[in-house]
């Protein structure tokens, strides 16, 4: 299958260095503290962020002079064409544990002490690079919800298709069987806090994708501070009104 044609535009009619159109909205549960909603195209996911508040675990009150941050991630069962029968799986457990350790990067624990922060995350709708829009909706939630953060955390993927480097993947390039490489950057910090690949490429053509992935990290980031500008002159017009 031609994953990209003669004219260099892919199957949904991107040029290979082409997001997927983002949407973005934070504020979308009431109850949570913080809440988003973060789209790349077909695939949709929604954050609520709860905390900070008093660690539930006793036995572990004492034990944390930093925040205790949680991630739970979950996909709904109508998010793509396949039923899910369990509510947690392993890649669901592996997804959660991933997603952790990168917002732990980025949130100041060390001004919460004695306090945790619950994030969940689910999938409404899966076309490629979730694990990419969960952390970006995370990012958002976390902000909606004022915890301190260092920069916010942004992720984007990039492949390896018919020997053509592709930004941000859907479903379809994403299960062709090329290369996959997700990066998470603190953009003003220049820090990479996550880098996943699941398959071998030569280190040129891994360094050519691997910027590829940066540069479209760099992008999102651009969206999510726009939006949440957007949102504190809209409070900031509230509070006027």
């Amino acid at each position: 299958m031609e994953y990209v044609n003669p004219e260099g535009l892919r199957l949904d009619g991107r040029r290979f260095n082409e997001m997927r159109q983002i949407v973005a909205e934070v504020g979308v549960v009431s109850k949570a503290d913080g809440s988003a909603v973060f789209e790349m195209g077909n695939t949709k996911v929604i954050a609520a962020v709860y905390g900070p508040r008093e660690i539930q675990n006793k036995s572990l009150q004492k034990k944390n002079d930093h925040a205790l941050v949680l991630c739970e991630y979950s996909m709904a069962q109508f998010s793509t064409g396949d039923r899910r029968r369990q509510k947690f799986d392993r890649r669901s457990t592996e997804l959660s544990l991933v997603i952790r350790q990168t917002m732990e990067a980025c949130i100041l624990t060390e001004l919460l002490p004695h306090s945790q922060i619950d994030i969940f995350l689910q999938v409404l709708q899966a076309d490629g690079g979730t694990r990419s829009a969960c952390i970006n909706a995370a990012t958002l939630a976390l902000a909606d919800a004022g915890i301190p953060m260092r920069d916010l955390a942004v992720s984007c993927s990039a492949g390896y298709l018919n020997s053509t480097p592709l930004l941000d993947l859907n479903y379809v390039e994403d299960s062709a069987g090329g290369a996959d490489v997700t990066v998470g950057i603190l953009p003003k910090l220049d820090k990479v806090t996550l880098l996943q690949m699941d398959a071998k490429l030569p280190m040129e053509t891994f360094e050519t994708v691997f910027a590829l992935a940066s540069e479209g990290c760099k992008a999102i980031a651009e969206r999510i501070r726009e939006v949440l500008q957007e949102n504190t002159k809209q409070l900031e017009y509230r509070r006027a009104a």
